[in-house]
């Protein structure tokens, strides 16, 4: 962090403020640990808290610490508002432009008229905050709140109750640290948390060992359906809506089967498309391998984005043209995928 911003922060924050922490629809580990995290933090300096969350918090993370305590804007509206009335500022989490949490609540943030702090490590943040704390080259918006805490001076606030929520958006974020931008900095980071009490065996098991019955079939559903563009080294899923009907989803379902795509033999390139009909929409995951930037792929053609090797997008077009679009598409960047990642 820049030396103008900690001082910034440390004056803004002297007296007791009422703070609210927002992250983006569809919140995933490092949302709701970022957010549950730095509320503790700031609760325990004196101030007063509240975390909002556009919608529903997926099964497999409902047992964090604090969950209890979050607002669903979706279906506590008028609390979620008053919250966002009373508040000096609000802190945007793990997304870098407000669209990302949804319509309505996007209305509800553009008429705030208090501060934005922003705390991100996604491409391309808005201009929209007092202090932004942005860097893409660290792994989960997770560590970046450790690194703010520890800017702050105050790691020694860090309990075991924040360190299991920052250690779990680490570890999601980080495909259980196997992704490039895992780092030495990172199991530094997770080294402190493990000796401020973190149980990280514990927190594992909880979110991989819990798996429903349906979810197993349906992940099965879903590699039945996968299909491989051999010659472009790509491989994609698709999941219709009477699949997710037929198989009971929940959300969270879904979380990280786009990675089994990514994880076959010569494949550089991996989607999934999911159709939701009740938005209207079709939702994309994107990963990569190597150079190629699924972030500008997305941007480009899907209404998306995010980073270089994970990126999530949409499409207004249905399943079918959506996929269609998408393996028309592929050919155009046949050579950079074939030199994008040496297998």
């Amino acid at each position: 962090m820049k030396a103008h911003d900690i001082d910034v922060l440390k004056t803004y924050f002297k007296e007791p403020k009422k703070i609210v922490f927002v992250s983006h629809k569809n919140p995933d580990g490092d949302a709701v640990g970022s957010t549950l995290a730095l509320s503790k933090f700031y609760k325990k300096l004196g101030h007063q808290v509240q975390v909002i969350l556009p919608n529903g918090i997926p099964d497999f993370i409902s047992w964090m610490p604090g969950v209890e305590e979050v607002y669903r804007y979706d279906l506590q509206n008028h609390q979620s508002k008053k919250a966002l009335d009373e508040a000096d500022v609000v802190f945007l989490l793990d997304f870098n432009a407000l669209h990302r949490v949804g319509d309505d609540m996007q209305n509800g943030l553009e008429s705030f008229t208090g501060d934005f702090i922003m705390i991100d490590h996604h491409q391309q943040p808005d201009d929209i905050a007092i202090v932004t704390y942005s860097d893409t080259s660290i792994c989960s918006t997770c560590q970046m709140v450790y690194h703010y805490i520890d800017a702050l001076d105050a790691l020694d606030k860090v309990d075991a109750e924040i360190g299991t929520c920052i250690y779990t958006g680490i570890m999601t974020d980080t495909g259980s640290f196997r992704f490039p931008s895992t780092t030495s900095t990172t199991h530094r980071v997770i080294a402190d948390l493990i000796d401020k009490g973190v149980q990280n065996s514990d927190i594992h098991n909880q979110v991989f060992g819990n798996n429903s019955y349906s979810r197993l079939q349906l992940l099965g559903k879903a590699l039945t359906n996968l299909r491989v563009i051999e010659d472009c080294k790509t491989a994609y899923i698709t999941l219709t809506q009477e699949e997710l009907k037929m198989y009971n989803y929940q959300k969270g379902d879904t979380e990280g089967i786009v990675n089994y795509a990514l994880s076959l033999k010569g494949i550089v390139m991996a989607a999934i498309f999911i159709e939701d009909t009740d938005q209207g929409i079709v939702k994309i995951s994107f990963r990569s391998k190597g150079t190629f930037s699924v972030n500008q792929f997305a941007r480009t053609y899907f209404d998306g984005g995010g980073h270089d090797n994970a990126a999530g997008a949409r499409s207004l077009l249905s399943l079918s043209e959506t996929v269609d679009k998408f393996v028309a598409l592929i050919p155009n960047y046949k050579q950079q995928l074939l030199v994008s990642y040496e297998i």
